[in-house]
């Protein structure tokens, strides 16, 4: 009999994914993966801050040990703290310093769920490690491969798009063939007490609370000016500049008459964060540059048309792929909003994710937009 470990979250879609594996045959165990100090906080230098009252991990932790109960299978708990904060949220606090806009869920898939919880499994002796993720892993002549689950409402393929190639050989997502509401169903008739439970919303270490003052305790806030493209006129003022986002619209607080209003660039060196309306051209990059590039299907030949996700629900955009040097390119001359430096571009073709990598610079008509926004506002900055 074969040997799964299963990553039990405490919330419903891990519940019906460790149900569906003993449905079938596999022998069992689960594990909840520790990779947040829910008793203190510490600021980046190591110093505690604030208590994390409203982390909802101690909750989660004895659901989840709820439902291997009911299911009678073994519950590990796993300490992966030093690893998160080494290799996730202290790279994700780095990286906002330099005014990019990480995505911590894809590096914790990349070097907590699949590289130290994998290896938990293999030195325990197990053959496959599986998750309640939305994913299909599809053999194509030979080649494990991963693809979009049926429910493309629910699709998590974006977020695993940084997971080792040689993984997917190993990985079970139980949940591929079906829809949220099927698995809603199975937990009820199951009487799994995470049945009703919401889903998680947000970031793991967040939780609920407000993103800008719980990052507050790890980038200090740096108020500057709000600057209009166009006017050059001042429009109010933000907390700093690595609390936005390319594209951002809510939370500018710079309404008006003339608005909505959405973010052009944050320039890190005055401090100022550029703003623009919504038909501004500048607004509408045409081409990006992509580092940390992730390959999960062989035998790919460029340039390649195929189309991609900038960010998490978009939808799919048509792109053609190609190599400059090390670094692959992604041209899209439509023009695509919000595509932002140090969130993830990921790939497909059809539903088969073919892989991704961290956006390092956008360009418009093959100039950087940097360099397009220092011309427009040199007079301020």
């Amino acid at each position: 009999m074969k040997k799964v470990f299963v990553g039990l979250s405490g919330g419903v879609d891990s519940a019906v994914a460790a149900y569906l594996l003993i449905q079938q045959g596999y022998h069992v165990e689960c594990g909840f993966m520790r990779n947040w100090d829910a008793s203190v906080n510490s600021d980046i230098a190591g110093n505690p801050t604030i208590n994390d009252d409203l982390c909802p991990q101690e909750v989660d932790y004895m659901d989840a040990l709820n439902v291997a109960k009911k299911l009678d299978v073994p519950l590990h708990r796993v300490d992966f703290v030093a690893e998160y904060w080494n290799e996730v949220f202290s790279v994700f606090v780095e990286q906002t310093k330099r005014g990019l806009t990480p995505n911590p869920d894809i590096l914790c898939n990349k070097h907590i769920k699949f590289h130290a919880f994998v290896d938990y499994a293999k030195k325990n002796g197990f053959d496959y490690v599986a998750t309640g993720h939305y994913a299909r892993i599809v053999n194509i002549n030979g080649e494990p491969c991963l693809s979009k689950a049926i429910d493309h409402n629910k699709d998590q393929t974006y977020f695993l798009v940084q997971i080792p190639k040689d993984v997917l050989s190993m990985t079970l997502f139980p949940l591929g063939e079906l829809t949220k509401d099927q698995v809603r169903k199975i937990a009820l008739e199951q009487d799994f007490v995470v049945a009703k439970k919401k889903d998680s919303t947000g970031i793991c270490f967040i939780g609920e609370r407000h993103f800008k003052e719980f990052m507050s305790n790890y980038i200090p806030k740096n108020p500057g000016q709000i600057i209009d493209i166009e006017s050059k006129k001042v429009l109010g003022n933000h907390l700093g500049v690595m609390f936005y986002t390319l594209g951002q619209r809510k939370g500018l607080n710079i309404g008006g008459d003339r608005g909505p209003w959405f973010v052009v660039w944050k320039h890190l060196k005055s401090n100022r964060l550029i703003v623009a309306q919504e038909h501004h051209p500048l607004l509408k990059p045409t081409s990006a540059s992509i580092n940390r590039v992730n390959v999960l299907k062989n035998n790919l030949s460029f340039p390649l048309e195929c189309h991609a996700k900038f960010r998490y629900r978009q939808v799919d955009q048509s792109v053609m792929l190609d190599w400059k040097e090390d670094m692959l390119i992604a041209h899209f001359p439509q023009g695509i909003k919000a595509v932002t430096p140090g969130q993830e571009a990921v790939f497909y073709l059809n539903d088969l994710c073919i892989g991704g990598g961290q956006i390092d610079e956008i360009f418009i008509e093959s100039k950087p937009l940097r360099e397009w926004v220092e011309r427009e506002v040199d007079d301020q900055i």
